[in-house]
């Protein structure tokens, strides 16, 4: 499965410049150093596959097993979903990166912004299904998203944090875009899955 070997990259890598300064540094979203040289654009994309501790891996990887494969199982085929891969991981990533183009203390890494855009498509598919908050507290899927782009939202225009809130933005909303501009049934799909609300049964 395509989402089995994202995370198979992204754990090896990720482990590799735990140990590896060097390495580490070289893949970092660093926008100040990519505008000053412009053949370091890659960071773009390989800051995706690196991870800043095992805590942050884990988590991003985790949600990427559990709707990864439900999106590459029955919404995307293997050869679009690395497709929408990569491209959430750039659109992720740009606003962070216009945004920062002058403050060399600025720094990113991991998988935030492609997992958000994947989440957002299993919105689209099982808004009613239930999440749970730290693995214990049960939400619905849909009340989740809402918090999680008003809260990213809120986060990224406060901008006091070294958390990657644009990415999470950006990335969810790259996510319900990418869908109803390429797949536009998908947004009758979710208007009609809205309605089969549990609680209105």
């Amino acid at each position: 499965m395509i989402t089995l070997g994202i995370i198979a990259l992204t754990v090896g890598l990720s482990l590799f410049c735990f140990s590896n300064r060097e390495g580490f540094d070289r893949l970092t979203l660093v926008p100040y150093q990519m505008q000053q040289d412009k053949s370091q654009l890659y960071r773009l994309v390989s800051h995706a596959f690196i991870h800043a501790d095992a805590g942050h891996l884990l988590f991003n990887m985790l949600t990427l097993f559990f709707f990864g494969r439900e999106v590459e199982r029955g919404i995307l085929s293997p050869a679009e979903f690395v497709m929408f891969y990569i491209m959430a991981i750039l659109f992720s990533s740009l606003p962070s990166y216009q945004k920062n183009k002058a403050n060399p203390q600025y720094a990113a890494v991991g998988a935030s912004g492609a997992v958000s855009a994947i989440m957002f498509v299993m919105v689209l598919f099982q808004p009613w299904s239930v999440i749970y908050l730290k693995f214990i507290i049960p939400i619905y899927f849909i009340l989740f998203a809402f918090g999680y782009l008003g809260y990213s939202y809120y986060q990224s225009k406060k901008g006091d944090s070294n958390i990657g809130h644009d990415a999470h933005l950006y990335g969810a909303l790259f996510g319900l875009a990418y869908m109803f501009v390429v797949h536009p049934g998908s947004l009758r799909t979710f208007l009609n899955r809205i309605v089969e609300a549990p609680f209105l049964d």
